[in-house]
């Protein structure tokens, strides 16, 4: 035979379970004591939450994840220009003409980055067209291998065109701009990019000036 549950308002110790005195539309409610894990779990929680109210929201000794991503931010930024700088030291158009264009890794290095990123726009062959069904689809972006350079033909002013985008005063090519790539390509990749741009159509650059030994 069942015996009733002890009726009581809360359990108060371990491994008691009693039936509470309170009832509500036939609905009954047991109550068991928690164990103290869970209790001192529970109490240390609370502690933190005052804690680390006291030390985020008045102190200020505690930074918020925004802090931390611009601080991060910040640092990749100063860190980006550093590292163009020091390529900018050693880099100019004779450089790029007659030892980064012919360096067999950094061109292919280059052209990898090229496939990936600018051929969507350019085009593999730097056309800046789509081969359809026998016919030639315009892309986004301005031919490579024509010989005109919108905004300089000097193998710098490529390098800086990659990197920093077009000027802010363009209105881009059928209203597109390009964007900057500095934002995902380190300066070594840009100067490898522009290596292999110049690699592809040397014609264009055979009036650069051979500065020391290649």
């Amino acid at each position: 035979m069942n015996e009733e549950p002890k009726r009581a308002n809360f359990a108060k110790e371990e491994g008691e379970i009693v039936l509470r005195e309170h009832e509500y539309d036939g609905i009954q409610e047991y109550d068991q004591k928690l164990p103290n894990w869970w209790l001192f779990t529970f109490y240390g929680g609370v502690a933190w939450l005052v804690i680390y109210w006291v030390l985020y929201y008045n102190i200020g000794f505690l930074k918020s994840d925004h802090d931390l991503v611009t601080e991060k931010i910040t640092a990749l930024h100063k860190a980006q220009l550093a590292e163009l700088e020091k390529t900018l030291a050693t880099l100019d158009d004779s450089a790029l003409v007659y030892q980064w264009a012919k360096n067999p890794e950094l061109v292919a290095a280059g052209e990898v980055t090229y496939l990936n990123l600018c051929s969507s726009c350019h085009a593999a062959d730097l056309s800046a067209t789509l081969e359809v069904s026998g016919q030639r689809i315009p892309l986004p972006g301005l031919a490579l291998n024509d010989g005109q350079w919108k905004f300089g033909r000097r193998p710098m002013d490529i390098f800086k065109i990659i990197n920093d985008g077009s000027p802010e005063d363009s209105d881009g090519y059928n209203g597109a701009k390009m964007q900057p790539w500095s934002q995902m390509l380190t300066p070594k990749q840009v100067a490898e990019v522009t290596a292999y741009i110049v690699s592809m159509v040397p014609g264009d650059f055979l009036d650069i000036p051979l500065v020391g030994e290649p």
